[in-house]
């Protein structure tokens, strides 16, 4: 026995004790599994409340739903607003279940550390304040782990892609489960479903974060609840049911409470946090706002990877952008077209595979087709940016001479002064990339430029603010966005010495967000 355990306000584990006749039967009825865990949460669960300090749970209609949902569906995910008693609801549920379902292997998975240890504070409170003839002994008691006499134990740990990997769970808790970093949460599922598979139990809470996370596509799934054959069933297609709640269903909660919380927080923070709409978290360039709105739309034809949104159309102008890579299975190399003056996403193209040399090739081919539809080689731009491996893809039009590649090799003029050694395509600087973010910005927010990719849109919600500059957020890619700046740059020199575009572009007439304050 730990030197915690020997001073902590528990029961010792394997000690015989007197019971008395009504004892045990609030025991049986804590016990009973059907009623028990409302009934031991109603009369034998203590939390400690911010400001009338320790007081038993005395849940809300929408929290006694919510018990249910937890105990009656072996799958559960909930949705609900920030401060709704989603975790302190789950804390005396995962109390419930260690003492009264032996040998059972519980697991706290949160998206933080302090999370999880505020998880598992809440229950050791819990078990403290609760009589010794409902609760169970303890054989150890940490701050990361509790294990009972009756072989069950509640552990916790932070959300990461090995989380509970090669445990034999009973009983998953997910806490804030749209706050894990994306490629974490979509590896941590992948490894954690199969441990799930022998018949165990899984709860997801959390407020919404972005709409494409792996929250959101298990919430999607639990709420598409028809079969094949058009009838409705009780649970999601995915095995989930899904629960939510609303804040006016908080009795402390009206609508001069929402007026004032609405002023401190925000329309945006106030629509993702209290609304539970999927709104981003992050400070994105593309306002969160005007993201919840894009969806982007399926591609009309496929050539290879190209993906086509529109067809080209005689009379109009095409800017065809390269962001190049190694193409090594590392990041991605992309290229965007765009459409002028009518500002249209046309296509588009992204792979981390394909070499520098089938790059320029694949640029080649998207130009011959353009051109093979309008007939107009003079309205065709191409070029690619020149920073580092875009030196490679120099060399490769190089060798496949520009004669040979449809179209105008457009690049930025040279400044006065510089030195006579000159490459062509764009070169990108901070600064150049941050004033082509603000245009970006502007096209898309007031609507004149118009996306059709969903890789573009899916992008862009992870593209954010970082130190003096934006980029991907860590383990997420920006290649599509990249190509695009480096296509909004190409615009900006083609509306120099074009009448039409250079009307098009300067027509800013709609006020739009500015731009989030990025600290040096």
């Amino acid at each position: 026995m730990s030197k915690e355990l020997a001073t902590a306000i528990i029961r010792n584990p394997y000690q015989k004790m007197s019971m008395t006749e009504t004892e045990i039967m609030e025991f049986a009825k804590c016990a009973d599994p059907v009623s028990g865990p409302r009934y031991f949460m109603s009369n034998y669960f203590f939390i400690q409340h911010p400001t009338k300090g320790a007081m038993k749970y005395q849940p809300f209609e929408y929290q006694e739903r919510l018990i249910d949902s937890y105990h009656n569906y072996r799958y559960s995910i909930s949705l609900m607003p920030r401060q709704t008693g989603k975790s302190t609801s789950a804390a005396g549920y995962l109390l419930w279940y260690a003492m009264f379902v032996p040998d059972s292997t519980i697991l706290v998975a949160a998206h933080k550390y302090t999370g999880s240890q505020e998880i598992m504070q809440r229950v050791r409170y819990a078990y403290e304040n609760c009589p010794d003839y409902i609760r169970a002994g303890v054989t150890s008691y940490n701050k990361g782990s509790l294990d009972f006499e009756n072989g069950s134990r509640i552990v916790s740990a932070t959300t990461t892609e090995n989380t509970g990997r090669g445990m034999s769970i009973s009983l998953l808790y997910c806490d804030e489960f749209a706050f894990v970093r994306p490629t974490i949460a979509q590896e941590f599922w992948t490894a954690i479903t199969p441990t799930l598979s022998t018949g165990g139990k899984c709860i997801i809470t959390s407020t919404p974060n972005s709409d494409e996370d792996q929250f959101a596509q298990i919430w999607r799934a639990a709420n598409d609840t028809f079969d094949k054959h058009g009838n409705e069933t009780e649970l999601g297609r995915n095995g989930f049911k899904a629960f939510r709640s609303k804040w006016q269903e908080h009795p402390d909660r009206d609508d001069a409470w929402a007026e004032q919380m609405q002023q401190q927080l925000g329309e945006e923070r106030f629509r993702r946090e209290m609304e539970c709409e999927f709104i981003i978290f992050d400070e994105t360039l593309i306002n969160p706002l005007f993201l919840a709105e894009m969806g982007g739309i399926d591609p009309i034809e496929k050539q290879g990877q190209v993906r086509w949104y529109k067809k080209p159309s005689k009379g109009s102008t095409y800017c065809v952008a390269l962001d190049p890579s190694l193409g090594t299975g590392g990041d991605p190399s992309a290229i965007q077209i765009i459409e002028l003056p009518s500002m249209i996403q046309v296509g588009e193209w992204r792979d981390n595979k394909t070499p520098i040399q089938r790059q320029v090739k694949i640029l080649q081919e998207i130009t011959q087709y353009i051109h093979d539809i309008i007939g107009n080689e003079t309205e065709i731009y191409y070029s690619v940016e020149n920073n580092t491996l875009g030196e490679a893809a120099l060399v490769e039009i190089y060798h496949v001479g520009e004669e040979n590649i449809r179209g105008i090799f457009l690049s930025e003029p040279k400044k006065p002064g510089a030195s006579n050694i000159y490459r062509k395509g764009f070169n990108t600087t901070n600064k150049g990339k941050i004033a082509a973010c603000a245009k970006l910005k502007n096209w898309v927010e007031t609507r004149k430029l118009k996306i059709g990719s969903k890789m573009l849109v899916s992008e862009f919600k992870n593209f954010i603010a970082k130190g003096v500059s934006y980029e991907a957020k860590i383990g997420e890619t920006d290649d599509l966005v990249m190509a695009l700046l480096l296509a909004i740059r190409m615009m900006q020199a083609i509306q120099n010495f074009d009448a039409t575009i250079d009307e098009t572009l300067r027509s800013d007439d709609e006020e739009i967000m500015p731009m989030p304050f990025i600290m040096i």
